[in-house]
């Protein structure tokens, strides 16, 4: 196993512990489950769309929760009839749950489920305060910082 000493980097950035954080957590995380199979797509600038393959699911068998920074989709399959004999069984019904961790400012915008494929579609949105902005420098005999300028496109 290969660890990274991220120290150096400590001296020119800040803020980036979390990422720093995260980098080191995944040489320790147990294998990714791979089931259910599922894409992540970028759908746009801000735009973000995750699809899994859920057939056999139904709306009421599927769970999405987000907690902060932490995408949680789990599924449970409800006790099928006892009466039922299969002669072959290719349809996986066990129960899963998936987690993916989100960006800041990235929330579910929407989850739809349509013939065994569930989607869910994500949205980056930065509060106003902190997109990037143009401060002018004050010079002697000046009040304080001024706003002239917001860049409406960052």
């Amino acid at each position: 196993m290969r660890t990274f000493d991220f120290s150096p980097l400590y001296r020119s950035t800040v803020g980036f512990d979390r990422l720093f954080d995260m980098i080191d957590q995944t040489a320790r995380v147990e294998p990714l489950p791979n089931w259910p199979p599922y894409n992540v797509e970028k759908s746009g600038e801000d735009q973000y769309r995750i699809t899994m393959a859920v057939a056999g699911f139904g709306t009421d068998e599927i769970e999405i929760t987000q907690k902060e920074n932490l995408l949680l989709v789990s599924g449970q399959k409800h006790a099928e009839q006892e009466n039922t004999q299969f002669l072959h069984r290719g349809i996986a019904t066990r129960a899963f749950k998936q987690t993916f961790s989100l960006a800041d400012y990235v929330n579910v915008k929407a989850a739809h489920l349509e013939n065994g494929l569930l989607t869910i579609d994500l949205e980056r949105e930065v509060p106003e305060e902190l997109k990037p902005r143009r401060i002018q420098i004050a010079t002697a005999g000046q009040a304080g910082p001024k706003v002239i300028e917001h860049d409406k496109a960052a």
